[in-house]
């Protein structure tokens, strides 16, 4: 499987995403009719985007930064990475809480978008759409892609809580998925996160994209829930979609509001690092 993640992401195949104007603007022209009942994401808010913010506090697309980065996984690196602000998770934990929970940077044109991505493609080996979360800025992201040039592999940098709407959408022009697949039961997710049913949609939606496209998982063990999360992850993926790319993360230390949360006030310990290693191995696991 690793041999296919190479031929796309160090540019021996190209993406998915072909310019067809007359495919884009029918994608287009879907997704302006869902911001008018918005059902992007799984809150199903099915308010008027235009008007006003749903649970993802998104308007207007604002731009956090983008930049090259180079501290992805390592087939995906340069990744010419858009950063957008705001959410439709609302983790106590969250490391990027600086630019996912509140209204941060601003406004870019997608015809200039599309300009700097086009300039990116001799770097880039692909463009990585994150934040924050990109499933509220699906249309902004169309319309950026419809002005491009340049065939350059996409990746949906997503915590993976969008509708079948959106998965639906996303088949046509989606290369990777480079998904957060958080917790293994739906009491933590609504506890840790706000969010309802974590389990059956983000479970769903893996299955998806494991269909639709490439998929990398990133699963950050949090303290406390190597059992009720950690461990049910590794044996759902060992299960359904067993050729999937997995990053296990240690990186995660207390921040934005988890000194509020005594389970979680604190980083990993090797233990509980290495106990999760191990369970990925004897599953198969494909570990990064």
């Amino acid at each position: 499987m690793l041999e296919v993640y190479y031929s796309i992401l160090d540019g021996k195949e190209k993406s998915r995403y072909i310019k067809n104007k007359e495919l884009f603007n029918s994608l287009i022209d879907e997704v302006e009719k869902i911001y008018e009942n918005c059902q992007l994401c799984e809150h199903l808010c099915k308010i008027n985007r235009y008007k006003k913010a749903g649970k993802c506090r998104v308007i207007e697309t604002s731009i956090a930064s983008n930049f090259f980065h180079y501290g992805e996984e390592r087939m995906l690196i340069p990744s010419y990475t858009i950063f957008f602000s705001g959410c439709n998770f609302k983790c106590v934990y969250c490391q990027n809480w600086d630019i996912s929970q509140r209204h941060v940077g601003f406004y870019i044109e997608p015809e200039k978008m599309a300009e700097m991505i086009d300039d990116a493609y001799a770097k880039a080996k692909n463009v990585n759409w994150v934040g924050g979360e990109p499933t509220p800025n699906l249309l902004y992201i169309l319309r950026v892609l419809n002005k491009c040039s340049k065939n350059i592999p996409q990746i949906w940098n997503s915590n993976m809580y969008c509708s079948e709407k959106t998965m639906n959408i996303l088949k046509y022009f989606i290369d990777v998925y480079l998904t957060d697949f958080k917790y293994g039961n739906n009491e933590c997710a609504e506890k840790l996160s706000r969010v309802k049913n974590y389990w059956e949609i983000v479970t769903r939606n893996h299955k998806i994209a494991y269909r639709q496209g490439e998929i990398i998982i990133r699963h950050l063990i949090l303290p406390n829930h190597v059992e009720c999360c950690s461990k049910p992850v590794m044996d759902w993926i060992s299960e359904n979609v067993p050729h999937a790319l997995v990053n296990i993360m240690d990186q995660y230390y207390p921040t934005y509001k988890a000194n509020e949360y005594e389970e979680i006030n604190r980083r990993i310990t090797v233990e509980e690092y290495q106990e999760i290693i191990e369970y990925a191995k004897k599953l198969n696991i494909n570990a990064l």
